[in-house]
């Protein structure tokens, strides 16, 4: 039941195909094979999933990685413990809708339990495969959640007294806007059922849509915070899940109480007590783990705070997070074939210059921002009159094309500001 490993451990991610044939039977047949195939491979990369069907059909992608966040070329040698994790998707009928957070039966779509209160995903799930891997944060960040997040499983477990020693296993994300809170809460909770399958058969994701249960319905807020986590509850008493509970937008429903005026209705303070209560109930169940994000974290109510175990400021992308993203996004649309494929590494002057310049100019976007800069480049480029439809973009084209649309970007960013603040001469 041990989810923690060392420096030495080297983590082999294993995508298989989904097939009929039990896991451990499977399991047993390749592991042979793929531990002598990547023993082979003189060149193999840190946090880069390749393609190894060629070679053992039942594979679909492989992934290696350090608890360090290492990056760069694998170096494997006789130090380096290899820990297997073997994963299939699941089917893709599991994955749709509020499903066992719908009304149910037959109910009146005015009524009360016509709410859907929550989103359920079982995981690993298709669409956040990758996903952990294409979100980029200072160096360490994102290995020090899911550190956080398998020794709190751990300390649960083990049965650590929680009257000893704290532990809500309660994790928030704040920061501003478009930094990638939500995602990295569902590319973690993947990451959890990619290491933790061996101790759990399913995991959950249960993401919660605060706003429903803020809707016409607003003064009985308070029971249907009661049923959603009584619905959570059935989940949990099942020891064989690990239920991922994902609260996006907290302040939502964990207003700071104390700010709240006269004149707020009471049922929003009682949505607070709510939520409180049912959290302080939950944490005494070992296999649930809450991940909240805010946006506006001084909004949040006092008690809610200090129930997190950790509070993870997640800021705008610096420099090098910036010029990480760009090659990012230059490597998928050449591998797309949209731009024609060049090199990205260092020593190539006039793209490192290009791309330094984009970055630089670029500080202060959020990375939701800086992933539309491709499709406003290409909508900028294809508008020319030298544009050539059967050609592939050369990647100094499509450089210059990324920076006149940043630059028309800013412009309506500052725009917009000034329209904002600017008096009103109606």
């Amino acid at each position: 039941m041990n989810f923690l490993s060392n420096s030495n451990t080297v983590h082999v991610e294993v995508r298989l195909h989904r097939c009929e044939q039990r896991m451990q039977t499977l399991q047993a047949e390749i592991e042979p094979q793929l531990d002598a195939y990547l023993k082979s491979l003189k060149t193999l990369r840190w946090n880069l999933a390749f393609d190894a069907s060629a070679h053992i059909p039942a594979i679909q992608s492989i992934l290696l990685e350090k608890d360090t966040g290492e990056n760069g070329i694998v170096k494997l040698d006789n130090r380096l413990k290899l820990c297997y994790h073997y994963y299939m998707t699941q089917r893709p009928e599991l994955r749709s809708g509020g499903g066992f957070f719908d009304g149910e039966g037959d109910v009146n779509p005015d009524d009360l339990d016509s709410v859907i209160s929550a989103n359920h995903v079982l995981l690993p799930a298709s669409e956040f495969v990758g996903l952990w891997d294409n979100l980029i944060y200072e160096e360490g960040l994102k290995e020090k959640l899911l550190k956080f997040a398998l020794s709190a499983l751990s300390f649960s477990q083990h049965n650590v007294d929680s009257n000893v020693i704290a532990c809500n296993r309660l994790l928030l994300l704040h920061g501003p806007p478009g930094t990638g809170k939500t995602s990295l809460c569902k590319a973690l909770a993947q990451k959890l059922a990619v290491r933790t399958q061996k101790n759990y058969a399913y995991t959950h994701l249960v993401e919660i849509n605060s706003h429903s249960l803020f809707s016409k319905w607003f003064s009985e807020s308070g029971k249907l915070v009661a049923r959603l986590f009584g619905k959570i509850g059935e989940l949990v008493a099942d020891r064989n899940n690990l239920v991922c509970v994902l609260i996006d937008e907290v302040e939502s429903l964990a207003y700071q109480r104390s700010a709240m005026s006269s004149n707020e209705p009471r049922d929003a303070m009682r949505v607070v007590n709510a939520v409180l209560t049912q959290l302080d109930d939950i944490k005494d169940c070992p296999n649930v783990l809450i991940l909240a994000t805010s946006n506006l974290a001084h909004s949040i109510d006092l008690a809610f705070l200090d129930r997190a175990d950790i509070r993870q400021y997640i800021g705008l992308p610096a420099i090098s997070a910036i010029v990480s993203i760009y090659k990012s996004m230059l490597t998928e649309l050449m591998a797309r074939g949209i731009v024609r494929t060049e090199p990205l590494e260092r020593g190539q002057e006039d793209s490192e210059d290009l791309i330094s310049s984009l970055a630089e100019r670029s500080v202060g976007l959020s990375g939701r921002t800086l992933r539309k800069l491709p499709l406003l480049a290409h909508a900028q480029h294809t508008s020319r009159d030298l544009f050539q439809v059967d050609q592939k973009i050369t990647l100094s084209d499509f450089l210059d094309a990324m920076l006149l649309a940043l630059e028309q970007l800013l412009a309506e960013k500052q725009h917009l500001k000034l329209e904002t603040y600017s008096p009103d001469m109606a």
